[in-house]
């Protein structure tokens, strides 16, 4: 079952609630954020010593619309148009940063794919799949949670395609 801080037995954050909610095994991992590294997800996988190909960002897009979540590792970048493809669309944007944190309800950099404050269409890319866990943001800067890509797909009922660029 899942490992939990002090901060999760509290009430944790709402991705780790709905992980424990949902009763699936997770494992949180938190690290001193640097407001100063370049890059959120790399430095995640380098606080953790975890292969950055299995650390997944979580990035907002608009597709025709609608946005849309992707989830893909941070050793690469999103594919816009394999993104909208995924969810049948014809045109994908990054969605504008302030508008992805008041629709998830999570700040930019600890957007987690997981309790988003409106359920949004999610694509996970399908590497995610090559792996028996992976990490994903657990609501937080400095704050990641482990889990079972298939868990996370099903609960984020994520549509798995290869939208994520190497």
């Amino acid at each position: 079952m899942a490992k939990k801080s002090k901060k999760q037995q509290s009430g944790g954050t709402p991705a780790t609630v709905a992980l424990t909610a949902a009763g699936v095994a997770y494992t949180v991992h938190s690290y001193d954020h640097d407001p100063s590294h370049p890059s959120y997800g790399e430095e995640a996988a380098e606080a953790m010593g975890v292969s950055p190909d299995r650390v997944f960002k979580t990035l907002v897009a608009d597709v025709d619309g609608t946005l849309t979540v992707a989830v893909v590792p941070v050793s690469g970048s999103l594919d816009l148009k394999a993104l909208a493809a995924a969810v049948g669309g014809k045109r994908a944007t990054m969605a504008d940063p302030t508008l992805a944190e008041r629709t998830t309800g999570y700040v930019r950099g600890g957007i987690s794919p997981l309790g988003q404050r409106k359920r949004l269409p999610t694509v996970l890319d399908d590497s995610a799949a090559a792996h028996p866990t992976i990490c994903v943001s657990a609501g937080r800067r400095g704050l990641e949670v482990e889990l079972a890509p298939g868990d996370l797909a099903k609960l984020t009922t994520a549509v798995l395609a290869p939208v994520g660029r190497g």
